[in-house]
């Protein structure tokens, strides 16, 4: 197997391992827990979350690869996929979407410079991850507002 194909396959399941991590976490809170939470009029299905954040994952792993192949990956991007987890090990298995927020504001600048660290070595990589930033950013006023509506 050429070496380029390996880290290209290689990339891809180090981010969709990422969210597999984090989905350990939020499996058993959504019928327990999540359901029982006020959310806002704009909060989306449970099933559209699994096809959106598997389709990010991917184009996380493919902006990793384009990146790899041409440098030593910036820290940056470890540190936004760490922030990652972490989110859904706060929000879902500690229950605590005030620290959630907190902590997914972390993880919208570490994407944000990490885009801004991908652009410099690969333009295609830095915009692979807009999508992941934009549903982020989504994601953080879902986490607000449901921080508002459950006191």
């Amino acid at each position: 197997m050429p070496r380029n194909i390996f880290k290209l396959i290689l990339s891809i399941v180090i981010c969709l391992a990422a969210g597999g991590v984090g989905s350990l976490f939020i499996t058993s809170s959504i019928p327990d827990w999540y359901q029982t939470l006020n959310k806002p009029f704009f909060s989306p299905p449970n099933w559209v979350f699994g096809p959106v954040w598997t389709i990010l994952y991917i184009m996380m792993g493919l902006s990793l690869y384009l990146v790899w192949t041409k440098k030593k990956v910036p820290t940056i991007f470890w540190i936004q996929l760490i922030l990652n987890v972490a989110w859904s090990i706060i929000f879902f298995e500690m229950k605590n979407p005030a620290l959630a927020l907190v902590e997914i504001v972390a993880l919208w600048i570490a994407i944000f410079l990490t885009i801004k660290a991908f652009t410099k070595i690969n333009k295609l990589a830095g915009n692979l991850l807009i999508p992941y930033l934009l549903w982020v950013t989504f994601a953080s006023f879902l986490n607000l507002s449901i921080v508002i509506l459950n006191p």
